[in-house]
Order: C-alpha cells, then sequence, then structure tokens
C-alpha cells in the first residue's frame, strides 16, 4: 500500500473512499482504508476533493495535521497489533487502550511513539529501533 511516492499513497485513500461512497465494491486493503477514514469525519471533505487533494501541502508549523499520514499512521499500527510485530505490541496496545477506554483514541496515543520512531530511523538513515518504539509505549501505557 505504502510507496514511496506520496501521490499514489494519497490515491489508496481517495480512491476507497470513492469507491465506498459510489457503493462499489472494495478490495479488502480499501475495506481497512474505509474503516480509518470512517473514524475521521473531518478528513472526508479533503478525501472527496480527489485529485485536488493530491497537491495539498498540510504544515505542522501551521498546526495542520497531514491527514494521509495520520490515517496511513492508524493502518500501521493496526497491522502491527494484528501481527504482534514488534513482539509485544499487542500486549502493550491492551494495557493502553485499557487506561484510556478507547481502541481509537488508544491508536492516537500510540502514534507519538510510532512517529517518533520513524524520525529518529530516518535521522539515522536506519530502520525504527523496535526496543525503543516498544520502551516508548510501555512507558505510555504505563502513565494512563
Amino acid at each position: 500500500m505504502f510507496s514511496p511516492d506520496r501521490n499514489s499513497m494519497r490515491r489508496v485513500f481517495i480512491d476507497a473512499w470513492r469507491k465506498f461512497r459510489d457503493a462499489e465494491p472494495l478490495q479488502p486493503l480499501e475495506q481497512v482504508v474505509v474503516d480509518v477514514v470512517r473514524q475521521h469525519p473531518e478528513y472526508h471533505r479533503v478525501l472527496e476533493n480527489g485529485e485536488d487533494a493530491l497537491d495539498l501541502e498540510f504544515l505542522p508549523e501551521g498546526g495542520q495535521t497531514n491527514p494521509f499520514l495520520h490515517m496511513a499512521m492508524h493502518i500501521s499500527l493496526q497491522e502491527q497489533i494484528g501481527t504482534d510485530r514488534p513482539p509485544g505490541i499487542l500486549a502493550v496496545y491492551r494495557q493502553i487502550t485499557a487506561g484510556v477506554g478507547d481502541a481509537h483514541e488508544a491508536e492516537h496515543r500510540m502514534m507519538e511513539c510510532l512517529g517518533l520512531s520513524l524520525w529518529e530511523a530516518q535521522r539515522a538513515g536506519g530502520l525504527p529501533d523496535e526496543r525503543a518504539y516498544l520502551e516508548c509505549l510501555r512507558r505510555l501505557a504505563g502513565k494512563r
């Protein structure tokens, strides 16, 4: 699903949402995308802009959240939790969810650790440090 080409990744979201709205059959991955999009009505308008959404810039300096990145992080977390990779993330996710009382909110909180892990890996030019990532999540789980 995730391509180094920003527009290709964005098209996955735009096309899946269009197919859903048009009541067209969805592929399994598209259904995953739609499930996440449905949880974020604040992003529906962006996706409904179709091709125009490809060129939108979302600048953190301006307090903007990139909806495509945000939803992709949900999907990444769900895949990690579903496969328990890195090992132990499922147990930590359950602790965080129990603490906040909502799976979607738990994922939002976990995004801080995922984003930090990805940023550090990019800065170092390597792969994410799974141990440091899990430790960040464990600290989060302990906060409640």
